[in-house]
């Protein structure tokens, strides 16, 4: 999309086009010259502000979505405001609290990502997203707990202090004992490994036979072992909460346009494509309307920012997406400060 420079407008022009984009984010909208002419900011009377107005229509800048007087900003028209003019406000020191402590009660790092995805949605009144850094645990402490004959419950403990438990079934024989051999085993040989190196160990102690353990032993950590490294495998790298957001009066009245934009948060692959662009800068992205392919028919807004690790490198990106109408002075910057968040919290 070809946007114009902001020097090509006269202060007049930028003044109207200024108030028509502000008003508009605030009410969803159009706005008539005579709104325009009652703020004690502008001295215009009606006649000279509809000509105003009638001259950023021919520029592309503005729009009339109907024969009415009142005008609201073309997708071109809010990349122009949000590039050039927009005036942004830093999060206040209670949304600032609100966002720090929804991460902080939070244990492992999925958790805080996710309770990071809900409280942005909230605060912004979107849908929020987060792609979660693919990662390989450090591994603590493994336990196994009987739940009947055939079938355990496998604990394992990871250096962050994080805890999963999966439902294993159990190699015929297996006795109480066998079980408690094995976890302190893991324990011992694996504790500061990640799952990957666990299973390359375990591979050649079996190759070489030095492991004491017997055959049903051996059999119960295998499984184990592949039991974490698959889920590990098929983890969601994307966390979307606070859909029902999206389901504004403004959009819930255009029910095709509702169906669209549900059909496309569950397509989650295609936004992570989206999402991967984010992570190649260093800064905050907008993506307004149809200027992304995946969002250009339902007419809704992207903003994503990068986080970063431990090791100052970008490792995933967290974002909003709600109608092109939101109010981008107030979530560009909200998002910026969570991305801050999680990136402090990663170190």
């Amino acid at each position: 999309m070809s946007v114009i420079p902001i020097s090509e407008l006269n202060d007049r022009a930028r003044d109207v086009f200024r108030l028509v984009v502000e008003n508009y984010l605030g009410t969803g909208l159009p706005v008539g010259s005579r709104t325009i002419s009652k703020m004690a900011s502008l001295s215009l009377s009606p006649a000279s502000i509809r000509n105003v107005m009638q001259d950023l229509e021919e520029l592309g800048l503005l729009a009339a979505p109907h024969t009415s007087a009142g005008r609201m900003p073309t997708e071109t028209g809010l990349r122009l405001f949000v590039d050039g003019m927009m005036q942004a406000a830093e999060p206040s020191a209670e949304e600032q609290r609100a966002i720090e402590a929804g991460i902080a009660e939070s244990g492992p790092i999925e958790e805080a990502l996710s309770a990071a995805t809900a409280t942005l949605s909230g605060l912004s009144a979107c849908a929020g997203i987060v792609m979660v850094p693919k990662r390989e645990p450090v591994l603590r402490q493994f336990g196994f707990v009987p739940l009947n004959a055939r079938q355990a419950l496998a604990v394992l403990v990871g250096q962050d202090g994080s805890v999963e438990n999966r439902v294993l079934d159990l190699p015929e024989g297996v006795s109480p004992v066998a079980l408690n051999e094995a976890a302190n085993f893991m324990s011992a040989r694996f504790g500061g490994l990640t799952l990957r190196e666990a299973g390359e160990a375990l591979t050649r102690e079996m190759e070489a036979e030095r492991t004491v353990l017997d055959h049903t032993a051996r059999a119960l950590i295998a499984r184990g072992l592949a039991i974490w490294s698959h889920d590990a495998d098929d983890r969601p790298v994307l966390i979307v909460r606070g859909q029902s957001h999206l389901l504004d009066d403004g959009v819930a009245a255009d029910l095709e346009r509702a169906r669209q934009l549900l059909e496309q948060l569950e397509g989650k692959q295609e936004i992570l494509d989206l999402l991967r662009g984010a992570l190649a800068g260093s800064a905050t992205k907008i993506f307004i309307g149809s200027e992304n392919k995946l969002f250009s028919l339902s007419g809704s807004s992207v903003i994503a920012a990068p986080y970063r690790g431990a090791d100052g490198r970008v490792v995933g990106v967290v974002g909003v997406i709600g109608p092109t109408r939101l109010n981008y002075a107030r979530v560009i910057p909200m998002v910026d400060f969570t991305a801050q968040t999680l990136s402090r919290l990663m170190r």
